[in-house]
């Protein structure tokens, strides 16, 4: 993915070999089942809005979208999370989200 966060892009590389231990790890988890690379990236986003971390909320987001989900697949990806997190974190992460699609959106559109 690109335009990681710096402090991602530092530990990648100040610390190479945990770092491709822990891509591999994804890899295998990922591979391991049925699941396309949209449909986990939007559960993934679920995940994080769960967690309420802003960063994978966002990461999770632009990856969907790189994957071929609309905006509306994942505003409705954190939506789901109503009655699960509840509604304060819902509409945070809701918030992160929706930065994440301004941010890869043309202006104007």
């Amino acid at each position: 993915m690109s335009n990681l966060p710096k402090s991602y892009r530092q530990f990648k590389k100040d610390h190479a070999r945990l770092w491709r231990a822990y891509d591999k790890l994804g890899a295998a988890a990922a591979e391991s089942g049925p699941l396309d690379a949209k449909t986990r990236e939007l559960i993934k986003l679920g995940m994080a809005a769960a967690q309420r971390s802003e960063s994978a909320v966002k990461s999770h987001a632009h990856r969907a979208l790189e994957e071929g989900a609309s905006a509306d697949e994942v505003i409705h990806a954190v939506l789901l999370g109503v009655t699960t997190i509840g509604f304060p974190a819902m509409m945070t992460a809701l918030s992160w989200a929706q930065e994440a699609i301004s941010a890869r959106t043309p202006q104007g559109d």
